[in-house]
């Protein structure tokens, strides 16, 4: 039996992502989100629910772009950190001791520890209420090579990527079947 609650936010599991983004200045931010997903397969784009009230909400919407970095549970802390504390007045990279990449196609950094970074361009921004969404073209993809396999492929249980699960955080690592 089955029993009725009211409408929320019940989705799961949510991919855990870092976006990079960058202010006027080129000062570099970090917000973690759990709201994010591919929207468009040609060309390439990404969805991202941010909050208006976010300090990264308006350095994205004045850059016009962002990275999406996806952390493995080894930086779980550090990943947890930069969702619970505001870039307004603190330098996650710094208080993290995340290291900053450059990136090739966009002025906001990549993040090293994390094994796959998507950069992206900032192509509409569609307010929902408490939210707003984010889209944004991939233009650029960076993998380790250590997350590859001998195909060349992602390996996601080197990746060890992680997802939100509606007030926790849970691992995922074991392939179970395949698309026929």
């Amino acid at each position: 039996m089955k029993i009725k609650k009211k409408p929320s936010t019940t989705l799961f599991p949510c991919p855990v992502v870092l976006v990079t983004c960058i202010d006027s200045a080129g000062e570099p931010n970090i917000i973690t989100l759990a709201w994010a997903g591919t929207v468009c397969s040609e060309p390439p784009m990404i969805g991202l629910g941010i909050r208006p009230t976010r300090h990264s909400h308006k350095l994205i919407k004045n850059s016009k772009e962002f990275v999406v970095n996806i952390p493995s549970t080894k930086i779980l802390k550090e990943t947890d950190y930069c969702g619970v504390t505001s870039g307004k007045d603190t330098n996650k990279f710094s208080e993290t001791g995340l290291t900053q990449e450059q990136a090739e196609k966009v002025r906001a950094p990549l993040i090293c520890e994390c094994t796959v970074n998507m950069e992206c361009i900032l192509k509409d921004i569609i307010p929902l209420g408490a939210h707003d969404l984010f889209l944004g073209e991939i233009v650029q993809v960076h993998i380790n090579q250590e997350v590859l396999n001998d195909k060349g492929n992602l390996d996601f249980t080197k990746a060890d990527p992680f997802v939100y699960n509606v007030g926790e955080y849970w691992s995922i690592n074991k392939k179970i079947g395949v698309l026929e």
